[in-house]
Order: C-alpha cells, then sequence, then structure tokens
C-alpha cells in the first residue's frame, strides 16, 4: 500500500553535506506546491517505517514519494527535477527516459558510491 504523501517529497541523508546541498538545491527551484526535501533524520524511524523504508535503504539512495508512487536513487532525481520549474523538469523527463534512464543508474550509483568526495562533502558522506 503506498503510505500517504500530499505532494512531493524528496528523502535525503542529511549527515552528508553533498547531499543536503543537492537536496536544497532542487527545493529551491520548486513552486510550494510541488513538494518539501526532508532528511531521513528529521523524518525519524517512526515516519521511515510508515513510508516502508529502513536506514539502509535512506543511507544508500534519495527517495521520491509522491502520488504517482514511490521512486529511489536516479528516479528520485529525476522525478525532483521534473517538479522543479523551467528547463529542469525536461531534464528529469529526459534522465527518466530509456535508454538514459539505463545510462542514469550505474551514474547515480557512482556518484552515491563516492559522494564524499564531491564538493560539499564531509566524511559522514562515505557509504
Amino acid at each position: 500500500m503506498l503510505p500517504i504523501v500530499d505532494k512531493g517529497l524528496l528523502i535525503f541523508d542529511g549527515d552528508c553535506g553533498f547531499c543536503t546541498t543537492s537536496a536544497h538545491w532542487i527545493e529551491s527551484r520548486w513552486s510550494t506546491e510541488a513538494g518539501t526535501a526532508m532528511s531521513w533524520q528529521r523524518l525519524g524511524s517512526e515516519r521511515l517505517s510508515e513510508l516502508g523504508l529502513s536506514k539502509d535503504d535512506v543511507t544508500s539512495r534519495a527517495w521520491w514519494f509522491d502520488a504517482r508512487g514511490v521512486r529511489g536513487g536516479e528516479r528520485a532525481v529525476a522525478a525532483a527535477l521534473i517538479a522543479a520549474r523551467g528547463g529542469w523538469g525536461v531534464l528529469g523527463r529526459l534522465i527518466d527516459t530509456p535508454p538514459i534512464r539505463w545510462l542514469a543508474k550505474p551514474g547515480y550509483f557512482l556518484v552515491a558510491r563516492y559522494r564524499y568526495k564531491l564538493p560539499g562533502a564531509t566524511e559522514a558522506c562515505r557509504l
């Protein structure tokens, strides 16, 4: 059963500086109706459980919830971009369309794996 999420919800790792910066950057491009970005730490374990996510889920990838469903990793990034104004939505749709999506999956894995080496990252970003 899909949890009730009124508008888009982007869940990210708030201990990771790169993830936090990225989530706030995309959130600043959304209209107020589009959704909200929230760290899993702020959501808390009870709400994560309600959403069907474990700590392993949220420390290894970003998640997007909306009326259309749940998406993780590169598909969560695509959905967050689609929710943005302007050309970002076009980019999100492109990322979520095969065959680009097939390339985005290993790309997301590499970014997630080496996020501790990216700008704004801290040691907490290591997986």
